[in-house]
């Protein structure tokens, strides 16, 4: 019998409920008037696909054009009207990291993406690393005509609020949109949320919750009227190694004596200055706040605490650094960054002792590079473990035991705290992403589960894109 995630929330009256009817636990269509036609008068059926990716940031818009790509009819949701991610909803700067001493380390379709937005100039390359600075607006136009010419359906300005169930596979997802609710039907679901939504939905058991906090969020913004030709902002706003370290190391010892010194300032990270393509302009990544972004109550009001030290640390700035004397905040981000939530507990869980050791899985299909970087909820302290070779992510780490039509990618794939800290950068989720379009569009070809699929076919795929494994 199908089942509806218990997060369903119906808005029309069916059979005979009212107005609203809010399952608060596991409802079965019995539950809902023992028909599932009547699930369809109030979220009718907007399209049958082989694929649907739900979230549509580097992970998912990858994955949607990996899976699109090799034959299969392909759907894409997202909340926002655009596609990109903390690259575009949270400002997160610059897309990190692609190579290793010049030799890139993930390849293919996110490596294709990056050098198309470098033609429309809306990217600078910075090697040795491939740290990718952007224009944030052409990320987003580049990323839609990507998906747009691998002939995606588009649900955008679409919340996913619910999900079907048969036993452990997933049959549809619920979307809120403008149209009302509507029901998307799929043979495999790919989950880039970031924060593991589809899978919490239908109930795939998670890595357990970290003692503590969870590594803090911070809401990133666009500084305008900065002097971007200073000595200061040319030393840290390039992140290729070369130039020194990326946070700016003058700026943050100003801030620590101010707090020393007893000046009542906000917990703070780096700073980090990031080049948005754009002379004058800076993307700030400063603040920081504990917060969950799976709880609505908490991080809304964090999101406002933060909103708020956007404005403190811009007026500290202006009135103490020179080079940001005419500075003002010419953009804040969509939403707070987030760097920890949910992950899934997979078939395999990539451990800091393999990924710091580059152990090679028979079934790699991704790599990392950025350093593990965790920062600490509360005060300025950051943990930052360097690595000396470029290490794997094994297939096994995007699926479930018993979920036979479900994939995840980007931040919520299965690993523990400390490699997550290094797989959560875009380059790493766009490299999973498409792996797991790939695997999509591989099950539904040959009618298998995720778990049954060939590794070895799924590989050599990949390698012809390009992907370096």
């Amino acid at each position: 019998m199908t089942k509806i995630s218990r997060r369903l929330f119906l808005k029309k009256a069916v059979a005979g409920l009212a107005v609203a009817a809010v399952a608060p636990s596991l409802a079965s269509c019995e539950e809902l008037g023992g028909d599932s036609h009547k699930i369809r008068k109030i979220a009718p059926l907007a399209g049958k696909y082989d694929v649907v990716v739900v979230g549509g940031g580097p992970a998912g818009f990858i994955a949607a054009i990996a899976a699109a790509r090799q034959g299969a009819k392909t759907a894409i949701i997202e909340r926002y009207g655009f596609f990109g991610g903390m690259a575009t909803i949270g400002y997160v700067a610059p897309i990190s990291v692609f190579a290793l001493k010049n030799e890139l380390v993930i390849g293919g379709i996110p490596w294709e993406f990056v050098k198309r937005l470098e033609s429309m100039g809306g990217a600078f390359i910075e090697w040795p690393k491939a740290n990718i600075d952007f224009d944030i607006e052409l990320y987003k136009l580049c990323c839609q005509r990507m998906i747009l010419e691998a002939g995606i359906d588009i649900y955008t300005h679409s919340a996913m609020v619910g999900c079907e169930m048969e036993g452990k596979s997933i049959s549809s997802v619920i979307i809120e949109n403008k149209n009302g609710l509507e029901t998307l039907e799929s043979k495999v679901f790919i989950d880039c949320t970031g924060d593991g939504d589809l899978a919490h939905m239908a109930e795939v058991p998670m890595q357990p919750n970290p003692e503590g906090e969870l590594q803090p969020s911070s809401f990133c913004f666009i500084l305008s009227g900065v002097d971007t030709k200073s000595d200061l902002l040319n030393k840290c706003m390039y992140h290729n190694g070369i130039n020194g370290p990326s946070q700016c190391k003058p700026v943050r010892e100003k801030l620590l004596a101010m707090k020393a010194a007893g000046v009542d300032l906000p917990d703070f990270g780096g700073p980090w200055f990031n080049n948005v393509m754009h002379e004058g302009s800076v993307a700030v990544n400063i603040t920081r706040r504990a917060a969950d972004s799976t709880n609505n109550r908490n991080f809304s009001a964090v999101e406002c605490q933060l909103r708020e030290d956007i404005f403190t640390f811009t007026r500290v700035l202006k009135e103490n650094f020179k080079e940001f004397k005419n500075c003002y905040v010419s953009a804040t981000a969509p939403q707070a960054g987030i760097r920890e939530s949910r992950r899934i507990l997979g078939v395999h869980t990539v451990t800091a002792d393999e990924y710091v050791n580059a152990f090679r899985y028979e079934d790699s299909i991704s790599r990392g590079i950025h350093p593990i970087d965790i920062h600490a909820s509360k005060g300025t302290h950051q943990t930052r473990i360097d690595l000396t070779k470029p290490a794997y992510v094994p297939y096994r780490a995007l699926i479930t035991a018993e979920y036979p039509n479900l994939l995840v990618a980007g931040r919520c794939i299965s690993t523990d705290r400390q490699a997550l800290a290094s797989l959560r950068v875009m380059a790493s989720c766009m490299g999973t992403g498409q792996a797991a379009g790939a695997a999509a569009a591989q099950c539904v070809a040959n009618n298998q589960t995720v778990q049954n699929i060939d590794t070895a076919q799924l590989v050599a795929t990949l390698k012809e894109w390009g992907a370096v494994l």
